[in-house]
């Protein structure tokens, strides 16, 4: 089981100006790899506010997973991926990397994602996009790789090649 955190960064949202469709699209999603989300919550794009909401759940030890959806475009209030790595311990490169070059075979725009994906003592934290559809098919490129990461994150000493 997957422990997973969901935070939706908006600053609508936040007001309750916009119904959070990408964060439901998360949930939706990470159910397919035995996700339990224990925590959902959105928050305006102040970068102080997700660096503590981060490494607050980080930090619990409760949560293995951080999924950030929004705020990972060059608009200036677009923060996440600074927030991010303010707090994470070590980044995952690969993963942003792989979700880019999906989305630039859909879009161009994919090339100003700002997306990062790192680790905190033993939590994954992925920033995806903010809509809905660019999060469907960011996370689908790296949902294969989902548990498997978590599980090396915590520790597991077998063999990344070794069969299953």
């Amino acid at each position: 089981m997957i422990r997973t955190a969901i935070i939706t960064l908006s600053d609508k949202g936040s007001k309750g100006e916009r119904e959070d469709e990408s964060g439901r699209t998360i949930r939706e999603m990470v159910s397919s790899i035995g996700s339990d989300v224990r925590h959902y919550e959105v928050l305006p794009d102040e970068r102080p506010l997700i660096a503590a909401a981060l490494a607050r759940l980080a930090d619990s030890g409760t949560i293995d997973l951080i999924l950030t959806t929004g705020g990972t475009g060059v608009a200036l209030r677009d923060v996440t991926p600074e927030a991010t790595r303010e707090v994470i311990d070590r980044e995952l490169p690969g993963m942003s990397e792989a979700m880019r070059a999906e989305s630039l075979k859909k879009t161009p725009h994919a090339m100003i994602s700002r997306a990062v994906a790192g680790m905190r003592k033993q939590t994954l934290i992925v920033n995806l996009p903010g809509s809905p559809r660019a999060v469907r098919e960011n996370l689908a490129v790296i949902l294969p790789a989902l548990t498997h990461a978590i599980e090396k994150i915590k520790g597991d000493p077998s063999d990344c090649g070794a069969p299953s």
